[in-house]
């Protein structure tokens, strides 16, 4: 599957954008997806998942909780985090993994970079105070 993740720009702190992930080749509705970033400097960490069907469970970070969301839309073959009241610490590259993991093994591993076998390339979110 090939992902495209787009929606990232400049924006100021409490402020709001959406990221979305379109996804093309396969069958999207059998992918578990997430969201990850990575700050310079920092490895890639979890943001954000959600299981294969659309309603789903979904994960969320603890330093996200309350002002991300994570949905997704299979007719459309994307995902979206909707990211609310945001912080100069969320200034990253934003990125839409893929895993054909089955949805059990996904629940205690969602948050796993290496679990996932397909990336986007990234976009870019930046924070200014």
């Amino acid at each position: 599957v090939q992902l495209q993740a787009f929606g990232g720009g400049l924006v100021q702190a409490g402020g709001s954008l959406r990221l979305s992930c379109a996804a093309s080749g396969r069958t999207f509705r059998n992918y578990n997806m997430g969201w990850f970033r990575q700050a310079p400097g920092k490895e890639r960490e979890f943001v954000s998942g959600i299981s294969k069907s659309g309603g789903g469970s979904t994960y969320l970070a603890d330093s996200v909780k309350g002002r991300f969301t994570i949905s997704r839309d299979n007719a459309k073959n994307t995902v979206y985090l909707q990211m609310n009241s945001l912080k100069p610490e969320d200034t990253a590259v934003y990125y839409c993994g893929a895993t054909q993991a089955i949805t059990s093994v996904f629940m205690s591993t969602y948050y796993q970079a290496t679990r996932y076998d397909y990336w986007g390339q990234g976009t870019q979110v930046t924070v200014s105070r």
